[in-house]
């Protein structure tokens, strides 16, 4: 009997997480898993390939290069924005020897789906980095600036798709904040999800009627296109502009209120005590100290914005309170 690909879906994100589970009661009976420094567990709440993945996957490099962790696994537990994750993350608690990644389209995915649990039940450890988003279009669009595209996108909204990633994620979210700024109905906004950047930017550059005029996304995604010059930049959500990139950024182009960034960062386990969370801070401080990971942030043009601690616990909840009011006005907390 065949069994359907859904149900084949369910049963192995079941499977990963009864082993993370299973690694968190482990890390908490052994000594050995007792020492953070010793063998440690990073949860990518993402599949494979995506923006959390690779934040997990440089940092697990960056650990075991420098010898900080002599041991260090990675675990993708994808799903729902990431709060399946972070529904696992909650049940280990004490379990001072995992980390999960985590960032802005985590609190989106928790004002989404109404989540019982957040970021603040969870140590937080420590905030790295921001990715910014860029709006684009294609060689040959006739926007060629953002005053043109911001032009036509308020004489008629509902006819111009703005394309990005998933529904209620950092670029949805991109896309509410200049419609609010610009004085456009957020009901009248056409916005096109798609599951990746490779899947956007193949619209982006079709003919086809219905696929987006524009594109809103990190810009990594887009970073290939725009150098071989078949993308081009309309303007920049980050506090400055991009090295390289000839787009004004949002402050520039008069939308200053247009500022949500792609912060990634990493929370553990509720219930560490205070000896634990000092550790772990100080093992990704000592990462993000590294050759390895100062070369990840240059390459991707990400901007440090380290915060640890009770610092960056309380800018979770002050950005939850954000995000969720924006999620609220946009109508994606239905």
């Amino acid at each position: 009997m065949r069994i359907p690909s859904a149900a084949k879906w369910a049963v192995g994100v079941l499977c990963v997480l009864a082993l993370v589970v299973a690694a968190g009661i482990n890390a908490n009976q052994s000594g050995a898993g007792a020492d953070a420094r010793s063998k440690m567990i990073l949860i990518a709440p993402a599949a494979a390939g995506g923006g959390w993945d690779l934040v997990a996957r440089e940092a697990q490099q960056a650990l075991r290069t420098d010898g900080i962790v002599n041991n260090v696994q990675v675990v993708n537990v994808p799903g729902a924005g990431g709060t399946i994750g972070l529904s696992q993350l909650s049940r280990l608690d004490g379990d001072g020897t995992t980390m999960m990644v985590t960032g802005t389209v985590m609190l989106g995915g928790i004002a989404r789906n109404h989540s019982e649990i957040t970021l603040a039940d969870t140590t937080p450890i420590a905030r790295l980095a921001e990715d910014f988003d860029v709006f684009v279009v294609s060689a040959d669009s006739p926007f060629q600036t953002f005053e043109d595209f911001l032009a036509a996108w308020k004489e008629h909204p509902e006819g111009m798709p703005i394309g990005g990633g998933s529904a209620g994620g950092v670029d949805h979210l991109i896309v509410g904040q200049l419609a609010r700024a610009a004085g456009i109905d957020m009901n009248r906004i056409r916005y096109s999800a798609y599951a990746g950047g490779g899947e956007l930017t193949i619209n982006l550059l079709s003919t086809a009627h219905g696929t987006p005029n524009v594109g809103v996304s990190g810009f990594n995604d887009f970073r290939d296109m725009l150098a071989d010059g078949k993308l081009r930049p309309l303007m920049v959500v980050a506090p400055d502009r991009l090295e390289g990139l000839e787009a004004p950024t949002a402050a520039e182009a008069g939308y200053p209120a247009v500022d949500l960034v792609n912060w990634r960062g990493m929370v553990a386990p509720p219930g560490l005590t205070p000896e634990q969370q000092t550790e772990l801070i100080g093992i990704v401080t000592e990462m993000t100290g590294t050759e390895h990971w100062e070369a990840v942030v240059k390459r991707n043009r990400w901007k440090e914005s380290f915060l640890t601690g009770d610092e960056f616990g309380k800018f979770l909840v002050e950005e939850q309170q954000r995000i969720s009011t924006l999620v609220t006005e946009l109508g994606l907390d239905q």
